[in-house]
């Protein structure tokens, strides 16, 4: 009806909170899930970017505690390559399939304007490789191995005078494909009033070249304290070691030095222990959820826009994906109808071009065979009079001999006479 004011119902309006009257059971949801996640196990996947040399394998094996027995890596490789290592990890009743990825050769070429190539190309081959297992009519998501990376930790050379081009241009080419958490690797090498101020100069490096790094949440109570105060502490300052050395009663991992020992599990020595603690024990879910919620979603949007798709039509209202995906059919046939129509008239024209040659060429055999054919009555007809010439000639010549021969043959019957004579 004309001027009546019709308002859609708010479906949220409508819900209304009830009192059980007895225990149903749904609380146990959490526990479910809980239960289901440990059956099904989990996947964390690291990948570690850094110069040779400083110590991202001893650091893997310092966090888990365990020994991945890498191998090292030479500094005379031409090329930037990237090495993935999976491994089947159980603590407690939990299993984790942790993947680290290290970067090979990673700064050491002359050249170092592509380094950051075959990290960005990894990464998005993990992307590609999810979205077209996610895009099969047939998808095994369950037992897909995810190789997607949950966090990228960019290892800084401790030099102590800010972050090289490299790091820069690296970070800022990955910040919106992967969780960034800069680290300042060996840092034992640098006093501590000198590693206040390196830090200082690397976040305030990254902020003016707007270099996003992660950050972590402070949006759930329960962590909301903690990691406040552990943003604050980015980059973290550490150190990695596989030698354990006895201090007091029990055996730590330690680095031992003519001047001292400086103990890797020691929080007055170096951050490890605040890096261990946000990585693994704490946020490790929350990386992996940003992971698939934000970089890989963007990468997704991405690409499904390059293959032509999307959510809105050009008068800009919802279209579903099988409309597009008509659209995107109906246009693919027309380009191809399109292009064979024009292939077909291109071969018109091509034939054409090609009769019109064979034409031609046949024109001139024919001008060249009158014109030899020509040459040839011209040089018969010369040949024959020449040989009738010649004939004439021969005539001529018999006939002047046998004149010459009656001639002779006269002039000595002559001369016979006149000598019996006397």
């Amino acid at each position: 009806m004309a001027g009546v004011d019709v308002q859609k119902p708010n479906m949220e309006s409508h819900l209304r909170t009830l009192k059980l009257s007895g225990h149903v059971g749904f609380d146990s949801l959490p526990d479910q899930l809980v239960s289901k996640s440990i059956q099904n196990g989990f996947i964390f996947n690291i990948m570690c970017i850094g110069e040779t040399g400083l110590g991202k394998s001893t650091l893997m094996d310092s966090l888990f505690n365990t020994n991945f027995e890498s191998t090292p890596s030479p500094h005379t490789l031409p090329t930037v390559k990237l090495k993935a290592h999976t491994y089947e990890l159980q603590e407690s009743n939990v299993r984790l399939k942790l993947t680290i990825c290290d970067t090979v050769g990673y700064g050491d070429q002359i050249n170092k304007d592509d380094s950051f190539k075959a990290v960005v190309d990894y990464i998005d081959t993990q992307f590609e490789s999810y979205l077209q297992e996610e895009l099969k009519i047939k998808r095994s998501l369950s037992t897909y191995h995810d190789n997607r990376i949950h966090i990228c930790l960019y290892f800084i050379c401790p030099t102590g005078h800010g972050l090289k081009s490299i790091d820069l241009v690296c970070m800022k080419k990955l910040d919106q494909k992967v969780n960034i958490i800069p680290i300042i690797a060996k840092a034992d090498t640098i006093s501590k009033s000198e590693l206040q101020k390196f830090k200082s100069k690397i976040i305030a490096e990254l902020q003016n070249n707007d270099v996003q790094i992660y950050n972590f949440p402070t949006d759930d109570e329960s962590v909301s304290e903690i990691n406040t105060n552990m943003n604050s502490h980015i980059p973290f300052a550490v150190i990695g070691s596989t030698d354990f050395i006895r201090v007091g009663n029990k055996m730590v991992r330690a680095r031992q030095y003519p001047w001292g020992t400086v103990q890797v599990e020691n929080e007055s020595h170096c951050d490890f222990v605040k890096l261990r603690e946000m990585l693994i024990r704490t946020n490790m879910e929350d990386m992996r959820e940003k992971t698939h919620c934000v970089h890989y979603e963007l990468y997704r949007k991405k690409r499904l826009e390059q293959m032509g798709f999307s959510d809105v039509d050009s008068e800009n209202k919802p279209i579903s994906f099988q409309q597009t995906f008509e659209n995107k059919r109906s246009n693919h046939l027309q380009e191809l109808q399109q292009k064979e129509d024009e292939m077909r008239q291109m071969f018109v024209v091509r034939v054409k071009e090609k009769e019109a040659e064979l034409k031609d060429a046949e024109k001139d055999l024919h001008a060249k065979f009158d014109k030899l054919k020509k040459e040839h009555t011209e040089e018969k007809k010369k040949i024959e009079e020449e040989r009738k010439k010649l004939d004439d000639e021969i005539i001529e010549f018999n006939r002047r001999k046998v004149q010459y021969q009656q001639i002779g043959s006269s002039h000595h019957t002559l001369t016979l006479g006149k000598s019996k004579k006397k």
